[in-house]
């Protein structure tokens, strides 16, 4: 009886131990996905999205805290973002500030890349600098050198910023800053990415953070990229 009754209580203070690390999973899970930089902080803030979010209440969005909202247009030398041409006049006629984001190939050549943006996004005065995102993704594993990649990104830059009027921001990952130490060899605005904490991978201090990727707002299903900009 006793060894039961023993038993019996250490079961019982592991399934306490359980309930308590559950409901301590759900509080910090909650925690995060509702988290943002604070105002007082970081004035600027805002999203970045694509067509996996599927139709976006812009209205909402903004009554969530965006100031602006960056939109994902093209993806190499033909890829196309389905609800870009949605967003980009749904944003405007919420009134919240629009910009729009090239992803880059290593697999393609920079001038089929800049044409493909420079005929998908129209140039309007309104308009925030265009982004540039550059990470390494699993259906292209080129990995040009250095000085190839350098001169190719000089290429798009200079063919998107004769369309668009405004110097582009590169938001670079970590990995593909730390292999090809973009941020000294292009003097362009950088946006880094790190959830909660500022990252400090780039040579030069970020304009824009992506301080979340797990985010959930009103108007927007699942979760978003929240992004500030610096003070």
């Amino acid at each position: 009886m006793v060894s039961l009754r023993l038993l019996g209580r250490r079961i019982g203070r592991t399934g306490a131990a359980v309930i308590v690390l559950g409901l301590s999973g759900i509080i910090v899970w909650t925690f995060a996905i509702s988290w943002r930089p604070s105002d007082s902080s970081y004035t600027f803030q805002g999203v970045d999205v694509s067509e996996a979010q599927g139709p976006i209440l812009w209205p909402s969005v903004m009554a969530s805290g965006a100031d602006f909202g960056y939109l994902r247009a093209t993806m190499g030398a033909d890829g196309r973002d389905q609800r870009f041409a949605q967003n980009w006049t749904d944003t405007y006629a919420s009134g919240i500030r629009r910009g729009a984001i090239h992803v880059w190939s290593f697999c393609r050549l920079a001038a089929d890349q800049a044409n493909n943006f420079n005929t998908t996004v129209p140039r309007a005065s309104d308009a925030l600098p265009a982004a540039l995102y550059m990470d390494f993704s699993e259906d292209c594993l080129a990995r040009p050198e250095r000085d190839v990649v350098i001169s190719e990104v000089k290429r798009f830059i200079t063919m998107v910023e004769s369309h668009t009027g405004t110097p582009i921001l590169l938001k670079l990952s970590q990995q593909v800053e730390v292999t090809y130490r973009l941020s000294s060899a292009i003097p362009r605005p950088v946006w880094a990415m790190q959830n909660f904490f500022p990252p400090n991978y780039a040579d030069r201090p970020w304009r824009m953070w992506q301080a979340s990727d797990m985010r959930r707002i009103d108007g927007i299903e699942g979760p978003i990229h929240w992004n500030v900009v610096a003070p």
